[in-house]
């Protein structure tokens, strides 16, 4: 290094080179070592890498990689929503830099720190010489040294540079699989709670944490236990940090049946002890062999994000499995070995990833943006400003507040129900919502005012469009075993449909997907264990008697949605659906419930595709059949072979994200976009101030965390695509009503998700808050 020395300080003393030093030929690529299909992506074809002063910041340095444009390039990016042409590293030892050679040319290489903890980045610097080679990476080992200790690295003696040189990590030696007893004794010849000779604890300190951890695990069934890693997403440095080596452990409460707990300890005490629930938003990553959770605080609002990385594929696999089996009986309360095993495998199918759908065409990969690239340099674009001016379009409505949002099927008119009144609204050439009427004070034909049902009690709309926009069925939940029609042009419910003495209307649907187009008269109605035709024509009770189907158990039915022929998807809140051909026949496919209440459900206009919703992560499940006798046929006209059901895919918002938001995930039914005669390729729902949407192709290519976002000021209470449109969505806030183009939601960084925190001085606050 010492040859360098008065190179380097002919650049490194000048203040106002913002560059230190540049390599002008190279290629960028993100390497992912777990993963084989593609375990080593091209980035940027033609690229250079700088090292740049980070500016205002003495003793700060920038790995810049920047892409080479060629002739007709910058043209073309004009065009573009979004352009990526430089990549921005701050210099640290947290990177591991290293270097090396890659088919004969010098390498340079880094940690993806706003990826998984296993990716990397690779610049191969074609064309270069060693001497360069040396110099470049001599820069980057002072870089990092006056980051760390705050100080000019001029008048440092070269081996002091020496402990930023990475060297790979010594392999685990390897220990038997521990094997642990049923239930821990909380003995003082074998304390949980290790203290290192050098702590600073006092003794009595130290007993007090050896007998609470003792005592917490004296009533605990241990039913998994391995040496992992532990990293927490640090909200200021952006990125998972490590804390160390731990005993991870899933355990049962054993004198209060199907309560679990997932804790970490190392041999100071425990570090985290968190319970094992669907607000944990766990995701489980196979290239990673680990599992990332959010953990919401005592105030409800908060929540961290943390992560295991197992050590071995094997350790992982057993860790999923028995978390599944975890949540499952926490949230069915009966013990896993109740469930047949065609239903253990699809629960446990849901937690598996990389998949596929079937017959997706081998289209031309876009240039992907990564969902978890959270870039705490990205600023709102100006058409993301200019987009926020639709907030401000006024509602003329008072007193309580926006309940719930029907996007109309012609004329460019959506409905807002807000108490008893329901607000009428356009969309404008321009885009913009406009304000058109109030439908005030709903009533029944007798004169008694009611409000529909709130969609936050009903988890799905309680008022329908029907007959080609010119009526709109209301249910009313003083009266639930009667629907209301209201006659839009007229602003007056006019006719009172009884449909049953003894058979509440819980959810309503149109007869297909497309009915409210037509001048079809019957609807699809349930209650919490029937399904039944509603024809308005028949002389009294309006039930059709010949199509009904009764449940002789409590079914708990929630929502239903049909297709374009009629078919249906029933949902319920034990978290089963049911497919049928028609009504009053028996269900051709029955899906088992993964645990979770399903809120709401949706069904593509061919019946191809199904989004359910639950409060935390979305259902997303192809009904094709893909082998046996029926192959080829979709699960709405045949059974599934027991051994063959289709796999549960759970979309999920990344802890990560969910750290930043700030509040507990609520969703939104999810809702396809429709386009008749077109297939769809959007899902769009909402969670407090955010709506969210999923591109379908990146879903049918097993790109689950490639979400899109946008955060309003104020709660979103429902959204829903414009009928016809794939780009347009309607979104009801709590009191206002908006529009807003879905190429305007953007992937999630921190500046698209919450305001910049100010530094907080660390994050030992929350490792040393474990209960």
């Amino acid at each position: 290094m010492n040859i360098f020395r008065s190179l380097i300080g002919k650049v490194w003393q000048d203040p106002n080179a913002a560059e230190v030093v540049k390599i002008s030929s190279g290629q960028l690529f993100l390497v992912r070592p777990g993963n084989i299909r593609t375990s080593r992506e091209c980035i940027y074809n033609e690229c250079m890498a700088t090292i740049r002063r980070l500016p205002g910041i003495e003793h700060n340095f920038q790995l810049v990689i920047t892409k080479v444009l060629e002739d007709g390039d910058q043209d073309l990016l004009e065009d573009e929503d979004e352009t990526d042409e430089e990549k921005v590293f701050l210099i640290g030892d947290e990177l591991e830099f290293r270097s090396g050679v890659t088919d004969g040319e010098p390498n340079f290489i880094w940690r993806d720190l706003q990826g998984d903890v296993d990716e990397l980045f690779e610049f191969v610097a074609t064309g270069t010489n060693d001497p360069t080679r040396a110099f470049f990476e001599t820069c980057m080992y002072r870089a990092m040294y006056e980051r760390k200790y705050k100080q000019n690295a001029d008048s440092i003696p070269d081996s002091a540079l020496e402990e930023f040189i990475w060297h790979p990590p010594a392999a685990p030696s390897a220990k038997p699989r521990r094997k642990v007893s049923k239930k821990v004794e909380s003995s003082p010849e074998a304390p949980i709670v290790i203290q290192d000779d050098d702590s600073k604890e006092s003794s009595s300190q130290s007993q007090d944490k050896q007998v609470d951890e003792a005592a917490f695990f004296a009533n605990k069934q241990i039913l998994l236990e391995e040496e992992a890693e532990l990293y927490l997403w640090d909200l200021d440095l952006n990125e998972f940090v490590n804390q160390g080596i731990v005993i991870a452990r899933f355990s049962q409460e054993m004198n209060s049946n199907f309560v679990f707990y997932l804790t970490a300890s190392n041999n100071k005490g425990t570090l985290l002890c968190h319970l094992i629930s669907s607000d944990m938003n766990e995701k489980f990553s196979s290239k990673m062999n680990s599992l990332t959770w959010n953990h919401l605080g005592d105030d409800k609002m908060s929540q961290s994000s943390w992560l295991l990385r197992f050590r071995t594929n094997e350790e992982y696999e057993h860790a999923k499995n028995i978390f599944s089996q975890c949540l499952w009986q926490s949230l069915h309360q009966v013990p896993w070995n109740k469930a047949k095993p065609e239903e253990q495998k699809y629960v446990q199918s849901a937690y598996d990833e990389d998949v596929i759908m079937k017959d997706v065409e081998d289209e031309e990969e876009d240039e992907e943006e990564i969902a978890h690239d959270l870039d705490p340099e990205e600023e709102p674009s100006d058409e993301e400003e200019e987009d926020e001016e639709d907030e401000d379009t006024p509602n003329p409505l008072t007193g309580d507040r926006n309940s719930q949002l029907t996007v109309g099927y012609k004329g460019d008119r959506s409905y807002v129900v807000r108490g008893n009144n329901i607000g009428v609204f356009n969309t404008s050439k321009d885009h913009s919502v406009k304000y058109y009427a109030t439908i005030s004070n709903i009533a029944t034909p007798k004169g008694k005012g009611f409000k529909p049902k709130n969609a936050s009690q009903l988890h799905s709309n309680s008022v329908m469009l029907h007959d080609q926009d010119t009526k709109m069925i209301l249910q009313n939940p003083t009266d639930p075993n009667s629907l209301y029609s209201m006659d839009i042009e007229r602003g007056k419910v006019v006719e009172e449909w009884k449909v049953h003495d003894d058979i509440t209307v819980d959810h309503i649907a149109p007869d297909n997907k497309f009915a409210p187009t037509t001048r079809e008269q019957t609807l699809v109605g349930i209650s919490h264990n029937s399904l039944f035709r509603i024809d308005p024509r028949v002389a009294g009770n309006k039930m059709v008697d010949s199509q009904y189907k009764q449940y002789v158990s409590k079914n708990k039915f929630s929502g239903v949605a049909t297709t374009a022929t009629g078919r249906l998807a029933v949902a319920s809140e034990k978290g089963d659906i049911r497919l049928f051909d028609s009504i009053g026949k028996n269900a051709k496919t029955a899906l088992p419930p993964l645990g979770d209440p399903i809120l709401g459900i949706d069904v593509t206009a061919n019946g191809r595709y199904i989004v359910a919703t639950t409060e935390t992560y979305l259902i997303f499940i192809d009904t094709l059949i893909g082998e046996g006798r029926y192959a080829g046929q979709l699960g709405f006209d045949r059974s599934f072979p027991a051994t063959s059901k289709p796999q549960p895919i759970r979309l999920k918002l990344l802890p990560q994200h969910v750290a930043y938001m700030g509040n507990k995930i609520s969703f939104t039914p999810a809702k396809f976009n429709q386009i008749e005669g077109r297939d769809e390729n959007a899902i769009v729902t909402s969670t407090g101030q955010f709506v969210i949407a999923w591109d379908l192709a990146k879903v049918k290519k097993g790109k689950y965390d490639q979400y899109e976002i946008k955060k309003y000021e104020d709660h979103v209470v429902q959204d829903n695509f414009k009928f016809g449109d794939d780009k347009e969505i309607i979104v009801a806030l709590s009191n206002n009503v908006l529009a807003i183009n879905k190429k305007n939601l953007r992937k999630p960084t921190r500046h698209s998700l919450a305001p910049i925190r100010e530094s907080t001085g660390g994050h030992s606050s929350i490792v040393n808050a474990p209960y």
